[in-house]
């Protein structure tokens, strides 16, 4: 096929009016940034993600790394992401709280999804082209945590009060999380200066970066600064929570009381009592008394998606400690301060 002269001018004067000659056509165009691989790419991102995230999800990377690391991020289907996260279902170590590795699978998923959501950001690919969200996670089943009983409550104190090698440790555990329904690990980031003793606050430092200040009763702030001066928790910035040695607790101290609470009482090893479920009994209790506001910020909740009526009945602090003065006991220094619109 030949070109006419006519139809070579035409095609010249196209190219001048879009800015270009013949000779960019020869060009080769910019090399684009190489997909990476998983093997690549997943250190990147959990370089990127808070520590509490990474742990979270290595050991799911690590499933994907040793399944795909050699291919690139782009190549898995959305089937097969499934199929490595049914996998993950059936190899997940079987615990006391196991409910059918339903647990494993969401979190590879999430894992994945997370992976993903950070190709997307580096413009690795784009949102259609993310295969994780093209798979469900598995429905959640109802949590069987419930809220303790008084008496189920009162011989869990009393065991831990009564075995072990260190009562005051355990009692005091015991303690700080049924009056703050705080989280474990807010309990394990507690520092010196996160107590406020003029006022009976702590500062609770918890999951995806929340923090609040939290009241507590005169009781548990004094047993608070007396475990922390005879522990050796000197430094304003160190762990609270100590052992008798001197050395920072970790969770494996809860998970030896709930172990050993359970050799007492069989109900607790049944149902797999563990520390959470104080949080459930005291926010119970709460939302009982004083509503749903009222249990809303006490359990340190900010957020309002599932009931924009949240916006509206907002509780404060002082509402939070009179909650906790009723709940213990004692007065509390903000539980009944004058607040314009709120309770007296």
């Amino acid at each position: 096929m030949t070109t006419s002269q006519a139809e070579l001018d035409a095609a010249r004067l196209l190219l001048s009016k879009m800015g270009l000659t013949p000779a960019d056509l020869l060009n080769q165009p910019e090399p684009t940034a190489e997909m990476p691989t998983f093997s690549l790419y997943i250190p990147v991102v959990a370089r990127s993600v808070s520590p509490a995230t990474a742990r979270s999800y290595s050991s799911y990377w690590a499933q994907a790394e040793a399944a795909w690391g050699n291919r690139r991020i782009d190549e898995p289907t959305p089937s097969e992401i499934k199929a490595l996260a049914e996998r993950s279902r059936a190899t997940a170590l079987v615990r006391s709280n196991s409910r059918g590795g339903r647990y494993a699978m969401e979190n590879f998923i999430a894992a994945l999804r997370c992976l993903y959501r950070h190709a997307v950001d580096d413009e690795l690919i784009t949102e259609l082209q993310n295969p994780a969200l093209k798979v469900a996670k598995p429905r959640r089943l109802p949590s069987p945590r419930r809220a303790l009983t008084t008496e189920e409550l009162t011989d869990i104190n009393i065991v831990a009060a009564e075995t072990g090698d260190d009562p005051d440790l355990d009692t005091l555990l015991l303690r700080l999380h049924t009056e703050t329904a705080g989280r474990r690990g807010g309990a394990l980031a507690l520092r010196p200066r996160d107590l406020e003793p003029d006022e009976c606050l702590v500062y609770l430092r918890e999951k995806e970066g929340t923090s609040r200040f939290q009241p507590v009763s005169p009781t548990l702030m004094r047993l608070l600064l007396d475990h922390g001066s005879q522990r050796g928790s000197t430094h304003p910035d160190g762990q609270l929570l100590r052992y008798r040695s001197g050395e920072p607790i970790t969770k494996r101290r809860y998970d030896h009381l709930w172990k050993r609470t359970g050799q007492h009482l069989p109900f607790v090893r049944n149902q797999n009592i563990s520390t959470h479920w104080l949080r459930h009994t005291t926010l119970t209790w709460v939302e009982r008394r004083f509503g749903f506001g009222v249990a809303h910020a006490y359990a340190g909740h900010f957020d309002s998606s599932d009931n924009s009526t949240v916006t509206y009945i907002k509780a404060s602090i002082h509402d939070v400690a009179a909650a906790l003065a009723a709940l213990t006991g004692e007065p509390h220094p903000l539980a009944h301060r004058n607040i314009p619109g709120g309770r007296s």
